[in-house]
């Protein structure tokens, strides 16, 4: 990769591509009205696949999705934990991995050559048997094996996770930072937690991060930019989290447009851009031997 300035790693983690209850609980929390947006018809807000398939298809980019096989809340839950508000945001209202119209999406990321990966659940970083059930699950709908991931909310327990990813067959995990903070914090480079081929790829930007903490969409912008300059001056893999609902410029102004513009300007620049499993097999995979 040395004729690029620096690498920006596309992710995006699929928690809700289906707007349901929580809609009120975001309306009432962030007094924002257009969270209403789409209760009183037949669309699906949060449905952004195409879309963003779309716009980095011309682009030129491809990215990497993590897709989450959540616990039921009614299902996988005891009685007691059904009154808990804080469980009601955690496990009711997801998605079930595989229905239809989730796998006919997988597999059409994986032939249009995304990449598709494993986002474990919140009880999985230290659920070693979950973590190997949700990714056969997946592996099971895609007909191939999945290389890496990150965990939902970025749940960690070092290094036990990661020794659980490793030990599943994961090659990366991209779980490392916050999702309220963003910048490099002094690390430019991928982690190797055990001085082998397992690497952690830190997280540089989740998009609520940059976009919560920034006045109007052009400081936003800004600081976006400021990012995009220290990663070039300093050689850095540089990743970025977008939520496939955040595309949706109705209820989340500015978000797209940010997004976008991230990705011509790291082009400009002489960034190389693409997924996690790219930069990984192109760069950190160890050498094939015959």
């Amino acid at each position: 990769m040395d004729e690029y300035e620096f690498a920006l790693c596309l992710t995006h983690d699929v928690d809700r591509p289906y707007k349901t209850y929580q809609y009120l609980y975001y309306a009432l929390t962030d007094r924002d009205p257009r969270q209403l947006l789409g209760f009183f018809d037949d669309e699906e807000p949060y449905w952004q696949f195409e879309e963003l398939m779309a716009l980095e298809d011309r682009l030129g980019v491809r990215s990497s999705w993590y897709f989450l096989n959540e616990k039921r809340l009614f299902r996988d839950k005891s009685p007691r934990a059904w009154v808990r508000p804080d469980n009601w945001k955690l496990y009711a209202g997801r998605y079930d991995i595989t229905d239809e119209a989730i796998v006919d999406v997988i597999q059409a990321l994986d032939d249009g050559g995304w990449e598709v990966g494993l986002h474990g659940s919140y009880d999985s970083p230290t659920d070693l048997e979950r973590l190997r059930y949700e990714k056969q699950v997946l592996e099971d709908i895609l007909g191939k094996p999945v290389i890496g991931g990150r965990q939902h909310y970025l749940n960690l327990e070092r290094p036990r996770t990661w020794e659980y990813h490793r030990d599943i067959g994961l090659q990366y995990d991209a779980s490392l930072g916050s999702s309220v903070d963003y910048g490099f914090g002094g690390q430019y480079d991928v982690v190797r937690p055990f001085g082998d081929d397992f690497v952690v790829f830190p997280l540089t930007k989740m998009e609520t991060a940059l976009m919560h903490s920034s006045p109007s969409v052009e400081a936003a912008w800004e600081r976006c930019e400021a990012v995009l300059e220290e990663a070039a001056a300093n050689d850095a893999v540089m990743t970025v989290c977008w939520h496939p609902r955040y595309i949706n410029e109705s209820e989340f102004p500015g978000y797209r447009t940010i997004y976008k513009r991230l990705i011509e300007r790291a082009q400009s620049m002489g960034a190389w851009v693409g997924p996690c499993r790219e930069y990984y097999e192109r760069v950190l995979a160890p050498p094939v031997t015959t």
